[in-house]
């Protein structure tokens, strides 16, 4: 196997680790993958409208609609007026589920261990990859849909 094909091989065996963490951790706490997920999106980018959300996480109108109904009765999140248009609607997080931090604790720690293993110089390139790995899936399913 050459070089490339080696790379290949092993960053989708990261990816699948990656996925089957999110899928135990969502498990752990009581919720399905994609809720955990959006829960992660709305942490990250604070209110989101419902299709900016289902944008987000790749679902349709009815699914969004049920996924925001589950976390909003788990009281995860709550529906609310757009600030700047009081015509949408929001969808804001307001909690997470307990034992989130208790069930991402060991991965955040082996990872932790892994970086402090790097020079700083090393960790900056690292979290350089990962900032515009990010946005290059992100622009790949833009492209995909």
């Amino acid at each position: 196997m050459s070089t490339p094909e080696k790379a290949g091989v092993v960053y989708r065996q990261y990816l699948s680790a990656v996925m089957l963490h999110g899928h135990a951790s969502a498990k752990a706490v009581g919720l399905g993958a994609t809720d955990l997920y959006a829960l992660n999106v709305l942490n990250l980018e604070g209110a989101l409208t419902p299709g900016e959300l289902g944008r987000r996480t790749g679902l349709t109108t009815g699914p969004t609609t049920r996924l925001i109904d589950r976390l909003e009765q788990a009281g995860y999140v709550r529906r609310g007026a757009d600030p700047s248009d009081r015509r949408k609607v929001v969808v804001e997080p307001v909690a997470s589920p307990s034992g989130l931090d208790q069930a991402l604790a060991p991965a955040r720690e082996k990872i932790a261990e892994i970086i402090a293993g790097y020079t700083p110089e090393q960790a900056a390139v690292l979290f350089n990859y990962f900032t515009r790995a990010a946005a290059a899936y992100r622009d790949a399913v833009d492209e995909l849909r």
